[in-house]
C-alpha cells in the first residue's frame, strides 16, 4: 500500500481533506474512528511526549518511533506528520524523511522557521532567509521516494508573506502552507499567487487564523485543512473536569452508567488497534467534505 499517493490522490480529489491532530496512540485511536486522515502535530507531540511547549524540543527519533506504532495500529489512515524546521540542518532533515517514509509515513511539512522555533500562531516568529530555507527544501524534495511534502512559510509581514508563497509554489513540494493566515481574504491572496498548487489550511483554537468550515474551505480553493489541538485541547479540559469532581467527591468514583467509558468500552477501543483485527484489503484513496 502505498501511503504518499494515496494521500495525494485524496488531495488532488475534490473537496477539501481534513486531517485531525493527534497527540498519543489513544488520541489516534479515538481520532480514527472519524476521520480518514491524522496530523502528527509538534504542538501536541512535544505536550504529550515530554511536557513543553512546541519551541524545539522534540529529538527526531522520537517522532520517528511515534509514527511506526501509530503505521502498524493504523494501517489505511493518511499520516502527515510535523518535522518542524527538520530539526536544524538539511542532512538531518534529509535523514528523518527518509526514516519516516520508511516507516510508514503519508506527507511532512517542512518550515522556513530559525530556532527557537514558536507555534506557528504565535507571536515572535522568525524566518530563514529565503534562499537557505529552498535549497533545505529542495534536498528533502531530492531526498524522498513519494513521500508528499508540503512546504510551509511562517513569514507575517505582507509583502514576504506573498513573495514566499510564489516561491515555494514554484518547487517541486506538493502543497504549500502559509501559517498563522489571518482572514479570508489572505487565503484569497495566497491562492491567487500560488496558482494551481494545492494549499493547505491549518486551524488551531485561540489560534490567528479563522474558524472556517470544510465547505468554506472548499469555496475558498483549500484542498487540505490541518486539525492541530482538537484532541489535545478537548483532553486537558475533560481530565482536569473529572478530577476537580473526584476532589469534590472525595474520591469516590462517578456511577458508571450507559453512555459512560469504564473499563469494557476503553479495552474494545483499544483492541481494534490489534494488528490481528486489520483488515487486509487494498484501502481506496478516501477524501471527506
Amino acid at each position: 500500500m502505498n501511503h504518499p499517493n494515496r494521500l495525494r490522490a485524496a488531495i488532488q480529489a475534490a473537496g477539501t481533506t481534513p486531517l485531525i491532530g493527534v497527540f498519543d496512540m489513544f488520541s489516534a485511536s479515538l481520532a480514527a474512528r472519524h476521520y480518514d486522515g491524522m496530523f502528527i502535530s509538534g504542538f501536541g507531540f512535544a505536550a504529550s511526549h515530554y511536557g513543553l511547549p512546541d519551541i524545539g524540543f522534540i529529538a527526531w527519533p522520537d517522532i520517528v518511533a511515534f509514527v511506526q506504532r501509530l503505521r502498524l495500529a493504523f494501517p489505511r489512515q493518511h499520516l502527515l506528520v510535523d518535522i518542524d524546521d527538520g530539526y536544524v540542518d538539511p542532512e538531518t532533515a534529509c535523514h528523518v524523511v527518509q526514516q519516516l517514509e520508511a516507516g510508514g509515513a503519508s506527507g511532512v511539512i517542512l518550515e522556513d522557521q530559525q530556532r527557537p522555533r514558536r507555534c506557528g500562531h504565535v507571536d515572535g516568529k522568525r524566518v530563514l532567509p529565503l534562499e537557505e530555507y529552498l535549497a533545505k527544501l529542495d534536498l528533502v524534495l531530492s531526498s524522498r521516494r513519494d513521500l508528499v511534502v508540503v512546504a510551509r512559510t511562517d513569514a507575517t509581514e505582507e509583502e514576504e508573506i506573498l513573495r514566499r508563497a510564489k516561491a515555494l509554489a514554484a518547487t517541486d513540494a506538493d502543497v504549500v502552507l502559509v501559517d498563522g493566515v489571518r482572514s479570508v481574504d489572505w487565503i484569497h491572496k495566497v491562492r491567487r499567487v500560488i496558482g494551481d498548487k494545492p494549499l493547505l489550511f491549518n486551524q488551531i483554537a485561540g489560534g490567528k487564523s479563522p474558524r472556517l468550515s470544510l465547505t468554506e474551505l472548499q469555496q475558498l480553493g483549500v484542498d487540505v485543512a490541518i486539525y492541530s489541538t482538537p484532541c489535545l485541547f478537548a483532553a486537558q479540559t475533560a481530565i482536569d473536569q473529572a478530577l476537580a469532581q473526584l476532589k469534590q467527591a472525595d474520591g469516590r468514583l462517578p456511577e458508571h452508567v450507559p453512555g459512560a467509558v469504564g473499563v469494557s468500552e476503553c479495552l474494545a477501543l483499544l483492541e481494534q488497534n490489534l494488528s490481528r483485527h486489520h483488515d487486509r484489503t487494498p484501502a481506496a484513496a478516501t477524501r471527506t467534505v
